[in-house]
């Protein structure tokens, strides 16, 4: 989102830096830089505090930067070598991961996004680093809800981006979520630091520059970025709210406490009767907590929004309850699992066979047609 019009870009100073990375105390850390004015800023205010901390005479925990080189335009390794030499003159070390490799011809950013997290997971991994640190702004936030607004979302989806959040057994910390980016390019204009554009952030062929180009529009209307972060923050608590009382009910249907909950989930049926009586937000939640429990997909990206897409659990719920209203059977897959329910309103979950390369296996049913990968 746009800075607003006659808006101070006030730059970062050491107080509120030292308050927004207090996080990197914690544990070694990986700080993931592109080379743009946000990272940039990141990687300069964690190295300003760290030289400060050590002249006090302070311990500092270890602190590594790690550059994603795509291969996906020219020049992109002379930026990414850019980024290196700057770090080491900041005293950080850096290494430079690339994503090899053939690249697809559609969804080329997911793509990308799910390589990077997995190449900065796997080298904070070998650098016994617990945490990733990016800089998402408050207008990546902002642009993130308006795109998932306008996929359906639910509440889990419309909490946004998470200030920590899990990725791949390690923590993924986004400091500046709360903070304007316009004030990290103000930093970077005030310490003189240089960055690099990318000239992908101004292509409209991707759909988050469609959404920033609408940002202005937006704005006048009074959907700015700090108002969709309220909005997110609410969306958190209820989705929070939501969660432990979808917990405690597949919990209940399931006849077992909290604590034994998610290690017994995958040996017994989930008691769709027991279901029934609870409002329908609950019921497709606790069902959503169902599956997860199965098999937990440990995905390349962070962790910040539902399992299988919402529209396919509420579709799935509904037929589930239809079923158990007549006594009948029924079969679905959903997130890589066959889920049969029987004749008792038990439902029974397995993982779903490898499908056979040329072979269609077919539909199970033609209101939900053939369930897809998680997403």
């Amino acid at each position: 989102m746009a800075c607003e019009a006659g808006a101070e870009a006030l730059p970062l100073q050491h107080p509120e830096a030292e308050r927004l990375l207090a996080g990197l105390d914690e544990g070694p850390s990986v700080l993931a830089v592109s080379g743009g004015s946000d990272s940039t800023a990141l990687m300069g205010l964690a190295a300003e505090r760290r030289a400060i901390a050590i002249a006090r005479g302070f311990a500092c925990a270890a602190l590594h930067v790690a550059v994603v080189d795509h291969g996906l335009r020219v020049g992109s390794a002379t930026e990414a070598e850019r980024v290196s030499e700057q770090a080491r003159q900041w005293g950080l070390p850096c290494a430079v991961l690339r994503w090899t490799g053939d690249k697809p011809a559609r969804g080329l950013q997911e793509a990308a996004r799910k390589a990077r997290y997995g190449l900065l997971a796997g080298h904070a991994r070998c650098l016994g680093a617990n945490t990733i640190v990016t800089a998402h702004t408050l207008d990546d936030q902002a642009e993130t809800l308006l795109m998932r607004l306008a996929a359906g979302s639910g509440p889990g989806g419309m909490a946004g981006m998470r200030q920590r959040s899990p990725l791949q057994g390690l923590g993924l910390l986004r400091p500046f979520l709360s903070v304007p980016k316009h004030r990290l390019v103000a930093t970077c204009i005030d310490r003189g630091w240089r960055w690099t554009e990318d000239p992908s952030n101004a292509d409209p062929r991707f759909a988050r520059v469609r959404w920033r180009r609408l940002a202005p529009l937006l704005e006048r209307e009074g959907l700015d970025a700090q108002r969709l972060a309220a909005f997110a923050r609410r969306c958190a608590e209820a989705d929070e709210a939501l969660e432990l009382a979808a917990q405690a009910l597949l919990a209940a249907s399931l006849a077992l406490s909290g604590q034994a909950l998610r290690s017994a989930a995958a040996a017994r049926p989930l008691d769709m009767r027991a279901l029934s009586a609870a409002p329908a937000a609950l019921r497709v939640r606790a069902l959503g907590q169902f599956i997860a429990m199965q098999e937990p997909e440990q995905g390349a990206g962070p962790q910040d929004g539902p399992g299988p897409r919402l529209s396919r659990l509420e579709a799935l719920a509904q037929a589930l309850d239809e079923a158990c209203l007549s006594g009948s059977g029924l079969r679905r897959t959903l997130g890589g699992l066959v889920l049969t329910l029987d004749g008792q309103g038990l439902l029974h979950a397995a993982a779903e066979p490898p499908r056979r390369r040329g072979l269609r296996q077919p539909c199970l049913s033609p209101s939900l047609g053939k369930a897809g990968p998680r997403t």
